[in-house]
């Protein structure tokens, strides 16, 4: 058994089987996991906001998921990874305060998909929205996605 990767907020990580990646505490946040299916290499992003607004500080680059999600995969294929066999899995998003119109989580996860569809990485399973925060593991090995839930148990996609 490898090690476990910790992921902090505005940051990624990419691990090689038989490590793992884990992220905590993503309310309004979302996880991206890609994994290289051949590789069984995995990566980790743990976004704050949807978009850079036009703020260009190249030090908060995996703050944003216009930026983080393409850097991701960049870094993926670095390690020697190739873009025909990355797949993904979401978690986050969530509506953690009462608001009116669309919610910092809904948009973060939208612009997360839109990255997704733009980069062809094919999203296999997302589990976003609701009101609670989740912590997210995820296995390089066999791409497995583990989301633990205070309260509500663990989902595994």
């Amino acid at each position: 058994m490898g090690k476990l990767v910790i992921v902090g907020i505005s940051d990624q990580k990419i691990a090689i089987s038989p490590d793992s990646l884990i992220t905590y505490a993503l309310g309004s946040c979302v996880g991206i996991c890609i994994h290289d299916t051949l590789k069984q290499i995995g990566g980790l992003a743990h976004v704050l906001l949807p978009e850079t607004f036009g703020d260009n500080n190249r030090n908060d680059i995996y703050k944003f998921a216009d930026l983080a999600v393409k850097e991701l995969v960049h870094n993926m294929e670095i390690q020697g990874c190739a873009r025909l066999h990355l797949t993904a899995k979401i978690a986050g998003g969530a509506n953690m305060f009462i608001t009116t119109g669309t919610s910092i989580g809904e948009r973060n996860v939208a612009v997360v998909k839109k990255e997704l569809k733009r980069l062809n990485i094919r999203l296999l399973a997302e589990d976003t929205g609701a009101n609670y925060g989740r912590t997210v593991e995820f296995n390089p090995f066999d791409g497995k996605m583990i989301i633990k839930t205070a309260g509500k148990g663990n989902k595994i996609f």
